[in-house]
């Protein structure tokens, strides 16, 4: 099985859950930066959770499908169609040999995952089969799809092909057909404009002037068209630190929100650097995560403070509200 690139779109790129345990090594972790999108995508076409999918961001590629497939699209909406006539996301789709997926404007949000039934078949280094842009690696060649890209498919699951061969009679002359049932929107990231994310205080928060740790909980912050997959640049009120001080560099993670001397926060996402020398003013809870990966650059988002305990019990929750979902995907038709 195979799917051929026609368009590459903004910035597509083959993601999985990135590459973990080598950040000792100075190898950045990497991945969809939406995991919980990507997660759901590959649990609807039958794949395990982590399989590498494509990650769409704004401006979505056309892709010529050579053989009958199942996938799915999680994430933002990014108006799928398969030629031409529009298909839902978060449901399994059937798509016909010698159809064309491909997108138009977005609705929601700004990256899309489409998963595929069996997965890429493509090699994994360091155990990953996510592309790292900046160092070549991974991925597709270690670069985003472009134009003439042929991305070989594995052999879908049991799971997958039964439910292929149901939605192939129903979609009979039709180019794509899909399922009746959908994801439950209580599982569905809350995509919206300026959303409120949840962060913890930072190891270095009782640095900053009493003003500055106020204003970060208070006020909006702008994405700026700076930001990318290492981090997001913030445009806000300037936050200063009580007296000049220095820091060791220190492990940092997705959601590290540091603050260098020009006092603009940045927030490191899913391409983040191993270690930063900046003080850290907060820690954006893991559960929100999904949601900063789909602030497009030009909105605007603001901080809430909870605590560690409330993080991790968010946390607990959500995985599993997924564990839920998977059992009762591998019992539906």
């Amino acid at each position: 099985m195979s799917i051929r690139v026609l368009r590459p779109g903004l910035l597509s790129s083959i993601q999985d859950l990135g590459r973990y345990g080598m950040q000792k090594h100075g190898v950045i972790v990497s991945g969809a930066m939406d995991p919980i999108a990507l997660r759901i995508a590959n649990i609807l076409v039958g794949n395990e959770e982590g399989e590498a999918a494509i990650e769409i961001t704004m401006l979505g590629p056309k892709l010529l499908f050579e053989e009958d497939s199942l996938i799915a699209i999680c994430g933002g909406d990014l108006s799928p169609a398969v030629d031409g006539t529009a298909i839902p996301e978060w449901r399994p789709v059937y798509v016909k040999k010698d159809s064309v997926l491909s997108f138009g404007g977005v609705k929601a949000g700004c990256r899309a995952y489409v998963a595929v039934a069996g997965g890429f078949n493509l090699p994994k280094v360091m155990d990953s089969r996510s592309t790292y842009l900046r160092a070549g690696m991974g991925g597709y060649q270690g670069r985003s799809l472009l134009e003439g890209d042929v991305l070989q498919v594995r052999n879908p699951s049991y799971l997958a092909v039964r439910r292929m061969g149901r939605l192939s009679d129903k979609a009979g002359s039709n180019a794509a057909a899909y399922t009746d049932w959908v994801i439950s929107k209580d599982v569905l990231q809350a995509y919206q404009e300026k959303p409120v994310i949840r962060a913890i205080i930072g190891g270095q928060f009782d640095w900053f002037t009493e003003e500055s740790r106020s204003q970060f909980f208070k006020e909006e912050f702008l994405i700026t068209p700076q930001s990318d997959r290492m981090g997001y640049r913030l445009d806000g009120p300037r936050l200063e630190l009580s007296e000049p001080q220095e820091l060791i560099s220190e492990a940092v993670t997705a959601g590290t929100v540091q603050v260098p001397s020009d006092g603009n926060p940045i927030l490191l996402m899913a391409d983040r650097q191993t270690t930063g020398g900046y003080p850290k003013i907060a820690q954006v809870a893991t559960v929100d995560i999904p949601v900063l990966a789909q602030v497009k650059p030009g909105e605007k988002i603001r901080f809430r403070e909870i605590r560690l305990e409330e993080a991790q019990v968010l946390l607990r929750t959500r995985e599993m509200e997924i564990k839920l979902l998977k059992q009762g995907v591998s019992l539906k038709d």
